[in-house]
């Protein structure tokens, strides 16, 4: 990974609230030259800091009534497969993998508690999930998400 200095970490930032920003934009922001920043987000990339991008859709910020962590054990070596499956669950709002008793967790988002119930089951019956555990979700006191609702 790259060492930063202040120029890269406002740089982050602001592609982190806006990744489509122009490099005009980004340049008049942080004070430096188009090509400048240009050089310094290739760089970036280069060494992985910054590893890609991503479309932000309306439905990923907008705020579930209903949310809650799935905790899953995996059996054997499923887990890049299971990643995969519920990648396309339309519930799912993010994966991430974890040590400890549990292999996965699961930031899930419904309208309804029946919905959260009917995603759950179906997530339950998945090859390869052999136990879980939910938390619901009661109020969320500091989220990086809520920047990509102001622009």
């Amino acid at each position: 990974m790259a060492e930063l200095d202040s120029k890269d970490t406002e740089l982050i930032a602001l592609l982190r609230r806006n990744a489509r920003m122009s490099l005009s934009d980004l340049a008049a922001a942080v004070g430096l030259s188009r090509v400048t920043v240009r050089n310094r987000i290739a760089r970036l990339r280069e060494a992985g800091t910054i590893v890609g991008f991503t479309v932000v859709l309306a439905e990923d910020v907008r705020e579930s009534p209903v949310r809650g962590l799935m905790m899953l054990g995996i059996e054997g070596r499923g887990t890049d497969r299971l990643l995969r499956v519920l990648g396309g669950f339309s519930e799912v709002r993010a994966l991430h993998t974890t040590n400890g008793k549990w292999d996965v967790i699961v930031e899930l988002g419904t309208e309804t508690l029946e919905a959260l119930d009917a995603v759950l089951a179906r997530i339950r019956r998945l090859e390869g999930v052999a136990t879980s555990e939910t938390s619901l979700l009661l109020a969320t006191r500091l989220s990086t998400r809520s920047a990509a609702v102001a622009n």
